[in-house]
């Protein structure tokens, strides 16, 4: 019997907290089909590692030092890449969910519920 292999989508963490970054990237390594790749703190290492790794799938923090991670979604979005942004954060949809619509993120996941099913529906299988 062959067994089918399943297509693994690359992943980049962008987030200023350490302890964030390994709770991400624990849910990414318990995921079917995703491995990271990367992880950045600063909206700045964000730019540069999209374009040199050229994930599926960036998980972007809102609040970074530098350039914020709005900021960092548009400037992937307008540099063509073809990495899929979903924004995470600590604060509520109702605050970020269509600014992160507007900078060109596929959409909004609050840090609590961050987990296997938000990367399920970022980039279904």
């Amino acid at each position: 019997m062959s067994r089918m292999t399943v297509a693994t989508h690359r992943v980049v963490i962008v987030d200023d907290q350490a302890a964030f970054r390994s709770a991400a990237r624990f849910v990414v390594d318990m995921s079917d089909g995703f491995e990271v790749v990367g992880e950045a703190e600063t909206g700045e290492d964000a730019l540069a590692m999209v374009a040199s790794l050229d994930p599926d799938l960036v998980l972007m923090d809102v609040n970074l030092p530098g350039i914020d991670g709005l900021e960092a979604t548009r400037r992937i979005v307008a540099a063509g890449s073809h990495a899929r942004i979903l924004v995470l954060s600590t604060y509520s949809a109702s605050e970020y969910a269509a600014a992160a619509r507007d900078a060109g993120a596929i959409g909004f996941v609050s840090k609590d519920d961050f987990g296997p099913e938000a990367l399920d529906a970022a980039l279904p299988s």
